[in-house]
C-alpha cells in the first residue's frame, strides 16, 4: 500500500488501483441504493417488518451493483458467462444479504423488546445493514477479482489487432 500522497496518486493511475477505486465507487452507489431503499420502504411504513424491508433494500441493489462492477471496475463488455460469473456474483450477493438477514433479526429484537422512535428503529436499521455489508466488501472485492479476472495478454493482443485493422 502506497505510504505518500505521491506514491497514492501513481498507484491510483495503475490498472489494479483504478479497478479497485472503481469497485468502491460502486459499492458506494449500489449501498446507496440499497440503504435508500430500505429507508423508504421501512420509515415510511411500505414494509413494515425489519427482515422484509432489509431483503427489498438488498435485492433491489443486486442488479445495479452487478452491471457497475462487471462493466465500470472489471471492464467486462458483452455478454455475461452464466456459470464463471452470473453463478457466483449472485451466489456471494446472496450471501452478504443473508448476512444482512442475521442482523437485522437481531435489529428485529430490538426494535420490539425497546420502545424506541420509529425513527431511531429505522435508522438503527440501515445502520446495521451498512455494517453487515461492510463485512463482506473485503470479502467481494476478492472473489469478484478472481470472478472478472482479464487475461491482460488477451487484451493486448486485442488492442494490436484492432490497431492494426485500422491502420490497414
Amino acid at each position: 500500500m502506497p505510504k505518500r500522497i505521491s506514491d497514492l496518486r501513481a498507484w491510483s493511475k495503475t490498472h489494479q488501483g483504478k479497478k479497485l477505486i472503481r469497485f468502491a465507487l460502486s459499492s458506494v452507489i449500489t449501498t446507496g441504493v440499497s440503504l435508500s431503499a430500505i429507508l423508504i420502504v421501512y420509515g415510511f411504513h411500505i414494509i413494515n417488518g425489519v427482515i422484509g424491508a432489509t431483503l427489498f433494500g438488498n435485492v433491489v441493489a443486486i442488479i445495479p451493483s452487478y452491471y457497475l462492477n462487471r462493466a465500470w471496475a472489471w471492464g467486462k463488455r458483452g455478454k455475461s458467462h452464466f456459470r464463471k460469473e452470473v453463478v457466483p456474483y449472485w451466489s456471494m450477493s446472496f450471501l452478504g444479504i443473508a448476512f444482512s438477514l442475521v442482523g437485522a433479526a437481531w435489529v428485529k429484537h430490538l426494535v420490539h423488546t425497546h420502545a424506541w422512535d420509529h425513527l431511531i428503529n429505522t435508522g438503527l436499521v440501515a445502520g446495521v445493514n451498512l455494517l453487515s455489508f461492510a463485512i463482506f466488501w473485503v470479502l467481494k472485492i476478492l472473489l469478484f477479482n478472481r470472478i472478472f479476472h482479464t487475461d491482460r495478454l488477451h487484451d493486448i493482443e486485442e488492442h494490436l489487432v484492432a490497431e492494426e485493422q485500422h491502420l490497414l
